[in-house]
């Protein structure tokens, strides 16, 4: 089995003793839930990953749920305006936000206007996907893993260049909490995109960057990085071959995530049955090398997996922030 289908052991086992206890024809018993098609709010744009991995979840779930499963986009504010929607919207089951650590995590956190609070206002169905960064060097540096870039940082006393998509971007926050957790200084540089950032690592103008997966992985196979490690736990293998930077740092952990909330007030046999029908999805192996050609780890598991998970993302996001001397605006 490809590595990147690694899901976490003792979720993976729950979920797919639910699954199988869960026949196909129960998700559409007569007069329960779903009556009409289901609303799945993505508040990024068509193409994004959130995008793109909401979808890949929404064509799974018809079948399941035997009625449509409609993708709204509607983006804005990095996720906020979306996400604001959701949380207004009736908690029937039927209007359902494909949240993500950006608009959930870092919004609420840089963003004075975001008013919404992610562990109050939402009810947690499920996590969906997780989405590993990458460490990765420019081929020229004469380090190949995460302690050798450590050691070689420090030896520079600051000097050497950490490319980010921007301040308080993923890539930033990810670069500052491996900083702080690993004792060490690099100079940090903005570029305005994350395609930017990395094209920079590639030419040699900044050093590191720790990306997502997606933006890196075919620039490694090309030769053209160096890949070092992934930010998963050090038990996860989302990429082969790849060890986990908490091998050399441990502890560390900062990937984003894909899940499922729904507005506060989800009657308990709805979320339920979505959490059921999002466990059978998640094991079908069309929607398994979907998600691996776009860098996403399966990911089920309960509403409370779910919220652990959020409050220590927040957490870790908030004292990246702290150390990147972030002020909200």
């Amino acid at each position: 089995m490809n590595t990147l289908h690694h899901i976490n052991r003792r979720q993976g086992l729950f979920w797919m003793a639910a699954a199988s206890a869960f026949p196909l024809q129960a998700f559409a018993q007569a007069g329960a839930y779903p009556q009409r098609p289901v609303r799945f709010i993505v508040p990024n744009a068509a193409g994004s990953s959130v995008d793109t991995i909401g979808r890949i979840v929404a064509n799974q779930l018809p079948p399941l749920l035997h009625q449509a499963v409609v993708v709204d986009n509607k983006a804005g504010a990095a996720g906020a305006i979306g996400i604001e929607a959701g949380r207004m919207a009736a908690a029937d089951g039927y209007s359902l936000i494909v949240a993500s650590s950006s608009a959930i995590t870092v919004a609420p956190l840089l963003q004075k206007a975001v008013t919404y609070k992610p562990l109050v206002d939402f009810d947690f169905v499920s996590l969906i996907a997780l989405l590993p960064n990458v460490l990765v060097c420019t081929p020229s540096l004469n380090v190949k893993s995460t302690a050798e870039l450590i050691a070689y940082a420090r030896s520079k006393g600051g000097k050497t260049n950490m490319a980010s998509a921007g301040i308080g971007s993923a890539s930033h926050l990810a670069g500052v909490a491996l900083q702080t957790a690993a004792g060490f200084e690099s100079l940090h540089v903005p570029y305005k995109s994350g395609s930017a950032g990395v094209a920079s690592v590639v030419s040699g103008e900044t050093d590191w960057v720790l990306t997502p997966a997606p933006a890196a992985l075919g620039l490694v196979a090309a030769g053209r990085l160096r890949l070092l490690a992934h930010s998963m736990a050090q038990d996860a293998h989302p990429i082969p071959n790849a060890p986990s930077i908490a091998e050399a740092v441990p502890g560390f952990e900062f990937a984003g995530w894909i899940g499922l909330m729904a507005p506060k007030g989800l009657p308990p046999q709805v979320a339920d049955t979505l959490r059921k029908a999002l466990a059978t999805a998640l094991q079908q192996p069309t929607l398994r090398e979907a998600f691996e050609s776009n860098g996403a780890v399966p990911s089920a598991g309960s509403a409370q997996d779910f919220r652990s998970y959020l409050t220590r993302d927040i957490e870790r996001t908030r004292k990246a922030i702290q150390a990147g001397g972030i002020q909200p605006e």
